[in-house]
């Protein structure tokens, strides 16, 4: 039974030239043996990720994807230089090797880390890895004490004081946002004026700053082949920054799809929150306020927030299709997942506290 998260095959368009890379990767790392085989992860969303498998050690590259909008949301300098100065203080992060501004080597900016051999759970669990009920709740559990782990993390003794913008955190975040939306935004998805309005006239009093994810959901987390309960890896931190750590639960429970949700958001799921023994998002409020004492006057506000962030990465991603900077085609009918989540964010702002 095949546990292990692989790569696949390197979509058409999105191949490593590696004449030149090859040449430059043993100059970093001298230990390398044999010939590199070149295989890319799924999705491709985000930034491109390929595992570079030579004889003695497997490295993964990431890199920005063709036809980039905003080149500051994928910052290749700054993500590396975030994992590097987190890991002694956070030991999921993987261990950083190299880095590279030298677009000539594969036409962008990139860097190279070790991969972290384990299980990735994405939409569903790797068939033949039957949890039970109290396994999935553990691990479940464990994925929140993770986040709650990473936002207890000394920002001064990890040296990443300069890494946000200061105070002012949500209201920079709201403003931030709503400028991608409006920018990305296609004839065929929501204006989203009442929704980006309700957001800055609602913005929390209180302006906790910690080390968030902004990312943190399942499929960026690694488990331990032997005790796939245990959490042995979290990747993907390029939007990594300073901040409310409210705001980062809010973001996590946006890709929260329970069991009994409803036809779109089962259809869009890409964790397996659905599984017996896994808690709710009320759950995991509950459990994160427990363990944190972080609590909000109006949990609107973060849950309108994350689903709206949530629209504007759905049409960013959706934007470089419409205008064939990718013809990924999984990417398609994004837009009609745009509305969706703008329709839930009206639904939520309806709802009193």
């Amino acid at each position: 039974m095949e546990l292990l998260d692989h790569a696949g095959s390197v979509r058409t368009g999105e191949e490593l030239d590696m004449s030149r890379l090859d040449t430059w990767l043993r100059q970093q790392l001298p230990h390398l043996r044999g010939q590199p085989q070149v295989t890319q992860y799924s999705g491709g969303a985000s930034n491109w990720t390929y595992c570079i498998a030579y004889d003695n050690d497997d490295l993964i590259l990431r890199r920005p994807p063709a036809g980039t909008k905003a080149k500051s949301a994928h910052n290749m300098g700054r993500e590396f230089q975030l994992q590097r100065s987190l890991r002694p203080l956070f030991p999921l992060v993987p261990q950083m090797h190299a880095h590279s501004r030298d677009e000539s080597l594969i036409g962008a900016e990139f860097y190279v880390m070790q991969r972290i051999k384990g299980i990735i759970p994405r939409r569903n669990l790797p068939v033949g890895l039957g949890l039970t009920p109290n396994q999935v709740r553990t691990l479940c559990l464990n994925v929140i004490d993770t986040l709650v782990q990473l936002h207890k993390v000394d920002v001064q003794g990890a040296g990443l004081n300069g890494l946000g913008g200061g105070q002012n955190y949500a209201r920079r975040q709201i403003e931030g946002w709503s400028r991608r939306y409006c920018d990305a935004r296609t004839w065929n998805v929501p204006a989203g004026t009442a929704v980006m309005e309700w957001l800055a006239a609602n913005l929390p009093e209180d302006d906790r700053v910690c080390i968030t994810h902004n990312d943190f959901r399942f499929d960026n987390v690694v488990l331990d082949v032997a005790d796939p309960t245990r959490i042995i890896g979290v990747l993907d931190w390029e939007l990594a920054t300073l901040g409310d750590p409210l705001m980062d639960v809010g973001n996590l429970l946006a890709y929260w799809v329970q069991a009994d949700d409803d036809f779109l958001a089962r259809a869009s799921r890409r964790q397996p929150t659905h599984l017996p023994g896994m808690l709710t998002r009320a759950e995991v409020l509950e459990y994160y306020q427990e363990r944190t004492g972080y609590r909000s006057k109006d949990w609107r506000f973060y849950e309108v927030y994350g689903l709206f962030r949530l629209s504007v990465i759905v049409q960013q991603i959706y934007y470089r299709y419409h205008h064939r900077q990718t013809r990924n085609p999984e990417f398609k009918r994004f837009w009609i997942f745009v509305h969706y989540l703008h329709w839930r964010c009206r639904k939520i702002i309806a709802r009193r506290n």
